[in-house]
């Protein structure tokens, strides 16, 4: 049994802040106890109390886009590390990635995935990819996938070129009630990669990534989502016409979903210049304007999820030159803390709606549990103090590439709990 007492909860369901004490057993929310009520602390033992008075509890994060390099590049990150990061970020829910070494096109791995992550405390969950081989020709068996426990279907990292094939995989994906998601960078027109084509590549003097390498395959994938009704995720929005493009598909009635990252919207290409490969990732930093239209698009609900393309990497690898250096960077442990700064104290978001961003939206779309706090579900939580501020320096993540270090940032997280069990405390 475990007793929070005096709590400000968040509740993203009935969009509400309020006062109360949680009494958690066998794992779930056994009683919802608000300040009207009788608390009942005494029935509990001293050393199962969390006094919450400074704190707000909210549902455990889920973030639906993650990659632990696990198979294949354990020394960027492995299943144990990433899952500490998440925790300590206060993350009780995560969907990988399949871009691992193998990749996740056939069982096994998809085995070898998810019984891994059934050890760390956390719940993790796996897409598989839609290609084999993650080669964009030939389709995995997604229906076997499916019926082995792959939350989604991706090949994330890499662009699918062939339209028809996009086609059939969209209608998949549809029949097996699962989302597919697409990573929207055309090749074609890039020459060199986690660059914005503009002041940056100036900077750099270099041909980088122009903004209309994301535009061209998110109007195709926009309308084929429309055609087939399937339910699509379009990764990592980093352009003010994917705003726009998507917030029309919604308008006419596609199942489309939209991703922004702590980094699109808090940095632009200037960071890059600043920062160099630490601010180096797909798609790249593109312009303010382009930050100010994620922020309209979070806002209006038209990104209904933040994830962090938590993207690990060594320092050996990140010292390399701009144009050799591998693009993405670390999210878990900071994105409360950018989600807190940038969207509720400048009024982009409340805390539910934050939380429903981070929490609700990603559990409802991948239909894993958590998400709400709620008497009878599972206790998913995350405590932390909202105006406490840390200064980036440390992770519980194998890699530290991050943009952030040295940054001070508010919200402290205390604690994180999954399925009634302490998985981190501060």
């Amino acid at each position: 049994m475990l007793y929070i007492k005096n709590g400000t909860v968040i509740d993203p369901v009935e969009n509400r802040t309020y006062r109360a004490d949680l009494q958690i057993e066998n794992g779930k929310i056994f009683r919802i106890i608000s300040e009207k009520e009788d608390h009942a602390e005494e029935n509990v033992k001293e050393t199962d109390v969390i006094d919450a008075e400074r704190l707000m509890i909210a549902p455990g994060l889920a973030d639906t886009h993650v990659h632990f390099r696990d198979p294949g590049f354990l020394y960027k990150e492995d299943m144990e590390t990433g899952a500490a990061a998440a925790a300590r970020g206060g993350f009780t829910e995560i969907v990988l990635m399949a871009n691992t070494r193998p990749c996740v096109d056939n069982p096994e791995v998809l085995s070898y995935v998810l019984e891994k992550g059934k050890r760390t405390g956390i719940h993790i969950a796996s897409c598989a990819n839609v290609t084999e081989g993650m080669a964009g020709k030939v389709l995995t068996d997604m229906v076997h996938l499916a019926a082995c426990g792959a939350a989604g279907f991706t090949d994330d990292g890499i662009p699918l070129l062939d339209e028809k094939l996009v086609r059939r995989a969209m209608e998949q994906a549809k029949g097996l009630q699962k989302p597919i998601s697409f990573h929207e960078e055309d090749p074609g027109v890039i020459v060199n990669n986690g660059v914005n084509q503009g002041k940056a590549s100036e900077f750099y003097q270099i041909g980088g990534s122009p903004k209309e390498a994301e535009i061209k395959l998110v109007k195709r994938d926009l309308e084929l989502a429309l055609q087939t009704g399937a339910e699509v995720v379009i990764q990592h929005i980093s352009t003010e016409e994917t705003v726009a493009l998507l917030r029309q598909a919604k308008k006419e009635g596609a199942r489309v979903h939209g991703e922004a990252t702590p980094h699109h919207f808090t940095l632009t290409e200037e960071a890059v210049i600043e920062k160099g490969t630490l601010a180096k990732m797909n798609p790249p930093l593109r312009t303010e304007r382009d930050r100010l239209a994620i922020l309209e698009g979070i806002k209006d609900g038209t990104i209904d999820m933040i994830a962090t393309d938590h993207a690990p990497h060594s320092r050996e690898e990140k010292d390399r030159p701009i144009t050799e250096a591998p693009s993405g960077i670390i999210g878990l442990e900071t994105a409360l803390s950018l989600g807190i700064r940038e969207l509720v104290e400048k009024g982009i978001l409340t805390w539910p709606e934050l939380m429903h961003r981070m929490s609700t939206a990603p559990c409802a779309l991948y239909r894993i549990p958590g998400g709400q706090i709620k008497e009878g579900e599972a206790a998913d939580l995350v405590l932390f103090h909202p105006t406490e501020t840390w200064t980036v320096r440390e992770f519980a993540s194998k890699s530290a590439n991050s943009p952030f270090i040295g940054e001070q940032l508010p919200g402290v997280v205390y604690y994180t709990i999954c399925d009634g069990n302490i998985v981190y405390r501060k």
